[in-house]
């Protein structure tokens, strides 16, 4: 199967998928026992007719189908509708989206510029105190929750005031030229893409470590040395462009959570991004917002399982797309 035809194929594939996503999730929203505006129902000042009046704009004075065949017809027509606080669901998605699309990107380029070459050289050198090292350090990583690390270092930039502490900008950044903002925003990063880097490289490092261990022993790699092949030729030329292929359908699990993975973690750093937005809409059950949310990480999850098979394909020609 040609590559177009089969991309064409899996976004036919999408369509009902995506359907079936989003009835599973309006429902699941809909028996949530959340008021939506409970906020509105809290405050004395505002009247009765107001609350009614606002339970008209948002639709849910109609009943549950009437309310999902009507913002399904909106996401038809490329509507996204408006959010409980009464601004645009798209203009806020936008808005933070673009901020968490920056701190994933980042993530996912220093996790894999450090785990891919300490995956390498802890196969390689197995057994020895750099393998050993990198063992405890990735089990450090992969038994510490997310919240804790941000935390930890959290009180260390509160004790030694060189890191700012939440938000993305300082006060004073639309009153800095362009190289200004820029060393600002990425001063602000610093903190939550540690976090992210460290706890997501464990992973990553072991399973290029396992997959290239799997190959050293294979026959082909037992020949090449026979041969007389040096011995980085050997590992580097022949063992790595197979052990790396495992991790190409990882990254393309990385690429999917690029806009739905640093939910906690822009919590609990205060982070303006999309993840932090849609856990306050599920606590708000903004319904708006939350299937936008969801819908969109859908379409991540399958672009990202799609961009995967076509790494696969290109890197290695004896894989197949059906």
């Amino acid at each position: 199967m040609s590559l177009p035809v089969y991309i064409l194929k899996r976004f036919l594939q999408a369509i009902p998928l995506l359907f079936i996503i989003s009835v599973l999730s309006f429902t699941m929203l809909k028996l949530a026992p959340i008021d939506p505006l409970a906020y509105l129902r809290a405050n004395p000042s505002i009247s009765a007719a107001a609350i009614r009046a606002e339970e008209i704009r948002l639709g849910l004075d109609k009943p549950p189908v009437v309310q999902y065949c009507i913002w399904l017809s909106n996401l038809a027509r490329g509507e996204l509708g408006v959010s409980t606080t009464g601004g645009s669901v798209f203009v806020l998605l936008m808005q933070r989206a673009g901020n968490t699309l920056l701190l994933g990107v980042l993530t996912v380029f220093f996790t894999w510029l450090v785990a891919i070459p300490a995956g390498v050289w802890a196969a390689v050198h197995r057994g020895r105190w750099l393998d050993k090292f990198f063992g405890m350090v990735t089990t450090i990583g992969m038994s510490m929750p997310t919240f804790f690390f941000a935390l930890l270092l959290l009180m260390l930039a509160l004790g030694t005031h060189l890191l700012p502490i939440g938000g993305l900008t300082s006060p004073d950044y639309f009153e800095r030229d362009l190289p200004g903002q820029m060393i600002d925003v990425a001063w602000h990063l610093i903190i939550p893409v540690t976090v992210l880097t460290f706890i997501g490289l464990a992973g990553v490092q072991r399973q290029m470590r396992a997959n290239l261990l799997d190959v050293l022993r294979a026959e082909y790699v037992r020949t090449a040395r026979a041969k007389g092949l040096p011995e980085n030729t050997v590992i580097y030329s022949h063992a790595l462009r197979n052990a790396i292929n495992p991790l190409i359908t990882l990254f393309g699990f990385e690429f999917a959570s690029l806009l739905s993975g640093a939910a906690l973690t822009e919590t609990v750093l205060s982070y303006p991004g999309l993840g932090r937005l849609t856990l306050e809409a599920v606590l708000t059950k903004d319904m708006n917002l939350v299937m936008a949310s969801l819908m969109l990480g859908s379409v991540m999850l399958i672009a990202g399982n799609l961009l995967a098979d076509i790494l696969l394909k290109l890197v290695d020609p004896r894989i197949t797309l059906e």
